[in-house]
């Protein structure tokens, strides 16, 4: 299934093309999807310490029932935290919150705190000190890969331009409608996997009627669709839910969309309007 299909890191690292999102679950309740999410065959999980939910994924990745090895977590590094000592502190708190003594991947959640995002200031030797802090995790054996997200090229050509290990993975919103294509290919063309999160923008291509048809033609639901168009792109898709019917239907993409009909989904009129998530950061820019 394709929660088990993998991409090969710019390390090596086997990673899930297809995880888990939690945002938004609580954290008494994350455990228990975490357990759903690998009893229907998931094997990525995706957290944050933004989403306060650290420590029940990781009593999840304990309860679930397979090998820690066969798990792949992800954490973040809190977007307000832009210097060294900082991070090396935040770093070690997910692994203890987690319980965990290796994350499979933390990346930098965002450029800029999330009080300035979108602002001019792109903290660039802040995020060169948070990097440099989860370079030496990574060489330590703590991190068994390093990522950013929500990174602009500048961004990311800060890092660049003093790192001693690249960034492998640059999650970014991507969905119907609004896929930063340029963004995709810069990264792709110096090794960064781009991994897409709210790749059903955040429930809002359940309004889309061109979208919905589309889906229907094809025998499927508007999330499936909407999956399977990351997946085509070749990014890693992270669509987040609690409901584990809803992770069974998610998985369920074993369908290709055509040539045709994927210029239409890349070329459909933007969203806009995230209703009500356009009071977070990431969706109004």
């Amino acid at each position: 299934m394709i929660a088990q299909d993998t991409y090969r890191l710019a390390n090596g690292v086997l990673i899930p093309k297809l995880g888990l999102g939690t945002w938004m679950i609580p954290n008494d309740s994350a455990a228990q999807a975490v357990v759903d999410a690998v009893a229907l065959g998931y094997r990525h999980i995706d957290t944050a310490q933004a989403y306060e939910n650290e420590a029940g994924v990781g009593d999840g990745v304990r309860a679930a029932g397979v090998a820690r090895d066969e798990l792949f977590v992800t954490s973040k590094l809190a977007a307000e935290v832009k210097d060294y000592a900082g991070a090396v502190q935040a770093i070690d708190g997910s692994l203890d919150a987690m319980g965990l003594d290796t994350l499979d991947l933390m990346l930098i959640h965002s450029p800029q705190p999330w009080r300035q995002f979108g602002q001019p200031d792109r903290y660039l030797e802040g995020n060169r000190e948070a990097w440099r802090a989860l370079e030496d995790a990574y060489k330590a054996g703590k991190l068994r890969a390093i990522g950013v997200s929500n990174f602009l090229q500048g961004d990311l050509e800060n890092l660049f331009a003093g790192c001693t290990v690249k960034p492998m993975v640059n999650q970014v919103l991507a969905h119907i409608s609004n896929t930063p294509t340029d963004l995709i290919e810069y990264s792709r063309s110096h090794g960064v996997l781009v991994q897409a999160y709210s790749p059903i923008a955040h429930g809002e291509l359940l309004k889309n009627t061109a979208v919905a048809r589309m889906a229907e033609r094809y025998g499927v639901s508007v999330p499936q669709l909407g999956i399977r168009y990351t997946l085509q792109l070749g990014l890693l898709p992270l669509p987040k839910t609690a409901n584990p019917a809803h992770m069974a239907s998610n998985a369920a993409v074993d369908f290709e969309i055509s040539a045709e009909d994927m210029h239409t989904l890349l070329t459909i009129d933007r969203i806009e309007d995230y209703g009500e998530a356009s009071m977070f950061p990431v969706y109004r820019g």
